[in-house]
């Protein structure tokens, strides 16, 4: 997985922006205002950082070598997913969606409306 299928694949969930609040060479993509992907555009291979349970991304770092615990982020709650061809682009878009899932599973109940009928 490349920046740009990253990014199409971020884009493609609803409720979805992309936003640059720590300057111009992370992407950070929101949910109803709520970070659940963060990228820099500056690594190759791509890496990303990912919203994850706790026991999963024990569980992640345990058995792929392209997941570690996340660099400036909660450790615990966070993880990196190195695309380095390790992991397939279906298991790392089934990662990307729990990350979305998270987030919107934490949304107040007025977002979750207002997500629902876009």
């Amino acid at each position: 997985m490349n920046l740009e299928e990253l990014r199409d694949y971020c884009l493609s969930k609803k409720g979805v922006e992309e936003t640059m609040p720590f300057g111009p060479d992370t992407l950070v993509y929101k949910v109803m205002g709520k970070v659940f992907l963060l990228t820099g555009m500056e690594y190759n291979p791509a890496q990303f950082n990912i919203k994850c349970d706790p026991e999963q991304a024990i569980d992640l770092r345990e058995h792929f070598s392209c997941v570690i615990p996340a660099y400036h982020m909660n450790k615990k709650h966070w993880i990196t997913v190195i695309a380095d061809g390790s992991a397939t682009d279906k298991l790392m878009e089934e990662w990307i969606s729990n990350s979305y899932d998270l987030v919107v599973k934490g949304l107040p109940k007025k977002e979750k409306e207002k997500l629902n009928a876009l």
